[in-house]
């Protein structure tokens, strides 16, 4: 039509006469792209936001937020989009000799094993940072993530009697053969706290599969794209994250709810304390009269005057 008009400089109302077609028809527009704009908008925020996020999980978001959208939709506006998250196929490990590996002895409730393993990171300095997240395999709960310049036995030792006031006394905790952690100070305590302890075979990191999940999610998500000029500055940060995932971010393993909704559903065991909000942030947990309370409080400042 538009090359009747040009040729024979005729309107459209004489053009579309001449060749028997409804001006409705020519001046048709599809409503289905202005449809998806906001769909297509919200999702490409969330991505920018979690660019290591797939559709599914963006998805799960999406439908949280109250979308009244399918996954194949959501597939089909990530791939016009041109939205993806690459990711490196990793070789087969062996599931290793040892008993104690998760592939062999599995969580089965709530604080059936928690496990942890350090991380590595630094500040803008130079300066080294240690961090140490501790997770619940069961419920996938991340019930804290220490961030120290270094951390001892007794920083351990302390963390954990915090935890186990707040969230209940795991029966196994599960790591690796690290000094930290066969340290005869742990052993000792663990024993007569009544938790047993599950040492995974040396150079065998898969075996501590939960925490090796989680910790590399941790570095992909958070301290690779995040550059700390100082020690408040990362525990500000990552407790944040650790809040996040455990009350915004869905977790595929878990039907897509996040592992506060997931524990709340779960009956409490008799080693969990009821006045113990499920999923609760553990530095702002409140522990019983008499009960031991780990000190948060950093070494460069304070993160609750940073948060105010």
């Amino acid at each position: 039509m538009r090359r009747v008009q040009q040729v024979l400089g005729v309107s459209e109302r004489r053009a579309c006469k001449a060749v028997g077609q409804a001006r409705s028809s020519q001046r048709y527009q599809a409503r289905k792209p202005r449809k998806d704009q906001a769909l297509r908008e919200r999702m490409t925020q969330l991505a920018r936001r979690h660019p290591r996020y797939g559709y599914r999980r963006v998805w799960a978001l999406l439908r949280r937020e109250g979308w009244d959208v399918n996954r194949k939709r959501v597939q089909r506006l990530w791939r016009e989009e041109g939205l993806k998250v690459p990711r490196p196929q990793r070789k087969r490990r062996r599931l290793g000799s040892s008993e104690n590996g998760c592939a062999r002895f599995r969580a089965e409730r709530k604080n059936h094993v928690w496990s942890y393993d350090f991380l590595m990171d630094q500040t803008e300095d130079g300066q080294r940072l240690k961090l140490l997240p501790v997770l619940d395999e069961f419920t996938r709960e991340a019930h804290e993530i220490l961030v120290e310049r270094s951390i001892t036995a007794e920083d351990v030792i302390e963390m954990l009697k915090f935890l186990f006031s707040v969230h209940g006394e795991p029966e196994f905790i599960r790591s690796d053969n690290g000094p930290e952690f066969i340290a005869n100070a742990i052993k000792d305590w663990l024993a007569s706290s009544g938790v047993k302890t599950l040492y995974i075979e040396p150079g065998s990191p898969w075996e501590n599969g939960y925490s090796e999940s989680f910790n590399s999610r941790f570095r992909d998500e958070l301290l690779n794209r995040e550059l700390f000029t100082n020690l408040t500055e990362a525990q500000v940060l990552v407790e944040a994250y650790r809040v996040e995932h455990n009350h915004a971010r869905p977790h595929s393993a878990l039907g897509y709810r996040t592992p506060a909704e997931f524990a709340a559903e779960q009956v409490p065991g008799p080693s969990t304390p009821a006045y113990a909000p499920v999923g609760a942030p553990a530095n702002v947990a409140s522990a019983p009269d008499g009960a031991p309370a780990f000190d948060h409080s950093p070494r460069e400042g304070s993160i609750m005057a940073t948060l105010s």
